[in-house]
């Protein structure tokens, strides 16, 4: 037992030796950079003043943004997307009704209008996960 103690503390002692020559030779070659004086660096911003030269010219905006509105309907057994104003524009999901609940399904048959396709795919996130 006296044996495995001289062997870890020698090997402790050796590593500890190590380390402190490692650090010895790597200290030598870091050095510390001052930095220059009245030097603006890249990672640096200069605060910038914005003006606007032709302000007579400037309308607001005043027409107001019309939102596009999603169906999710059922058609031969599949949940299509078509989006509101657009009928020959379709996105496929390929999920089965099946995949619903009955209320559901009866729901997805008359179909079911979005705000936003965000809301298309929280939907069917919410039923097929």
């Amino acid at each position: 037992m006296k044996k495995y103690g001289i062997c870890f503390f020698a090997a402790l002692i050796a590593v500890l030796v190590g380390l402190a020559a490692g650090i010895g030779i790597c200290g030598r070659h870091l050095r510390y950079e001052e930095p220059i004086p009245n030097t603006v660096y890249e990672t640096e911003t200069v605060p910038q003043q914005r003006v606007v030269i032709n302000q007579e010219e400037i309308e607001p905006v005043t027409e107001a943004v019309r939102l596009e509105r999603y169906l999710l309907v059922s058609e031969t057994g599949y949940l299509l997307v078509f989006t509101e104003g657009k009928p020959d524009e379709c996105m496929q999901t390929h999920i089965p009704i099946t995949d619903f609940p009955e209320e559901e399904q009866e729901k997805l048959r008359q179909g079911i209008w979005f705000n936003s396709m965000m809301e298309v795919f929280y939907y069917l996130e919410s039923f097929t996960s």
